[in-house]
């Protein structure tokens, strides 16, 4: 693996390590933000026609007119779970699950209800998280078959969940190590999870069994990690919405260290909406981060306001069409209806693209390789080929060729809020260059390693990860295939609740067009 264009680079910027960009302004108390204003009316859901993910929004209506209590949900959740493991092929979504820690759950929420004390709009919501969080009982594996620790304490976004009164119904399968974007993984316990969509094609990585558990509807939402793509990549393929915060907004304390510079925390969910009520309830400064401490309080004002006049929407033509023809058309459907919401394209120009994708994978081989120094010294052997490939080109990663990929974080930084978020508002492009790829009998036996592949899956997901802006993925189509299509909004640092408020006006472009997938249980049938 060559990195000449970034070691021939002559660069006078200082590097910067993190994105840990600055904010002018008060900064947060870590004061709880209220989400009820968030939740659909009971109509609105009802009005819709055909398919549609259930949400949040639903348990609430649920729980609180006593159509249902969590205890049945919780029943459901665990049928859903065995059954989709009796399923040819096994869907692997969930690798751990505990069902008396389930019902022990459901139960304290039902016996709330009971009293007229839900903690929250999340009281009874099943949630899954992946396999790179510490989550009490569960083991953390992270995606591999030799790495097993019982975690003691929650990671902070579990404890969050769980003094919300959400169901943590499991963990969740993950590409092995997270260095991978398809969710292959060869580990004997693992397996690979499947797409609901199409269970021969992938379900991306790393989040992978976050994505499948959302789509296949165990949940509306799954905590992931996202270091190159992780929330977003398995959030188009499964034809769901992943959300990336701005770099700290959502603790990573808890979550194994594997990409500290580019990593950020997020959920996959059924809805723009939810992934709103995720921001409100999970993001904020944690003292157990330093890197989520110096940030602006979290506000969802405008959130409900699609009249979308004096948005500025920036696109670059050329890396906009570099997607397969189907994922282009649908995704310029939809800046077509965002400018008939009012809002104004201005065609930009982002440069030095190239030298910031090499050193966003400088970067995060380089911290793998760092997070997984005992797994590769004691384990190389027992990883699949293409982690142990990957850690091994790593490994012939220099200091100077990782200090002048930093220095090219600073100056993409610089060139982003200089020349581009003067100029606009958010960037528009499509969220993937492909859809779904197609499993293969014998990557199920021998792994997968594709760079071509690796490349149309990240295209639109560098950016993102090495410079810290918030980006979200939204299902906006699908291919002749049927596989679904995404497009992605990435906004200025810490303007969080822009992305998602444009997100909640692309989401009604796909009012009534959403396609059930093929695997998919109703959790909240009585």
């Amino acid at each position: 693996m060559g990195f000449t264009m970034i070691e021939r680079l002559r660069i006078d910027e200082p590097p910067t390590y993190q994105p840990r960009i600055p904010f002018e302004g008060p900064i947060s108390d870590g004061a709880p933000v209220d989400v009820e204003p968030l939740i659909a009316k009971e109509e609105s859901l009802a009005k819709t026609d055909g398919f549609r993910f259930v949400s949040i929004s639903d348990y609430y209506h649920k729980y609180r007119s006593g159509a249902l209590t969590p205890n049945e949900v919780a029943e459901n959740v665990i049928r859903a779970m065995n059954d989709s493991e009796k399923l040819t092929p096994k869907m692997r979504a969930m690798i751990q699950w505990n069902e008396d820690e389930i019902r022990k759950m459901a139960a304290a929420s039902t016996e709330r209800f009971q009293q007229n004390k839900p903690l929250s709009v999340m009281d009874g919501v099943p949630v899954s998280i992946k396999d790179e969080f510490e989550v009490i009982p569960y083991i953390l594996r992270v995606g591999t078959s030799m790495r097993g620790t019982k975690g003691t304490v929650d990671a902070t976004l579990a404890a969050k969940l769980r003094s919300a009164g959400a169901i943590i119904i499991g963990t969740t399968n993950m590409h092995e190590l997270g260095t991978g974007t398809t969710g292959n993984n060869i580990s004997p316990y693992h397996g690979t999870p499947r797409n609901p969509y199409n269970v021969q094609h992938y379900t991306g990585g790393s989040s992978s069994g976050s994505g499948s558990s959302v789509a296949a509807g165990l949940c509306p939402v799954s905590i992931g990690t996202d270091g190159g793509g992780s929330v977003r990549i398995p959030a188009v393929f499964c034809g769901v919405v992943g959300f990336k915060g701005t770099f700290g907004r959502f603790s990573g304390a808890g979550c194994a260290p594997l990409a500290f510079t580019v990593s950020h925390m997020g959920p996959l969910c059924s809805s723009v909406r939810d992934a709103a009520i995720m921001y409100g309830l999970l993001a904020g400064p944690d003292l157990r981060d330093f890197n989520s401490i110096s940030q602006p309080p979290i506000t969802l004002d405008g959130y409900e306001n699609t009249d979308l006049k004096r948005i500025k929407m920036g696109i670059y033509h050329p890396y906009f069409k570099h997607a397969d023809r189907e994922i282009v058309t649908e995704c310029n459907k939809v800046v077509k209806f965002l400018q008939q919401l009012g809002g104004e394209v201005e065609y930009i120009e982002i440069a030095e693209l190239e030298e910031l994708r090499q050193a966003h994978i400088i970067a995060i081989l380089s911290e793998f390789r760092t997070g997984m120094k005992e797994d590769y010294t004691e384990h190389l052997t027992e990883l699949s080929p293409e982690v142990s490939l990957g850690l091994s080109s790593a490994s012939c990663i220099s200091a100077l060729t990782y200090v002048t990929a930093n220095k090219q974080r600073t100056r993409s930084i610089n060139y982003l809020r200089d020349h581009v978020f003067n100029k606009v508002d958010v960037i528009l492009t499509p969220a993937t260059a492909i859809t779904a790829p197609r499993i293969e009998p014998h990557h199920l036996t021998h792994g997968l390693s594709d760079q071509k592949l690796t490349a149309d899956s990240m295209r639109y997901v560098s950016i993102g990860n090495f410079t810290g802006i918030p980006c979200l993925s939204i299902p906006v189509g699908y291919d002749k295939e049927g596989l679904p299509i995404g497009f992605q909004i990435m906004g200025r640092w810490w303007e969080d609740h822009l992305v998602l408020r444009i997100g909640n006006a692309v989401e009604s472009y796909m009012e009534n067009k959403i396609r059930r997938p093929k695997v998919h249980y109703d959790i909240l049938q009585k």
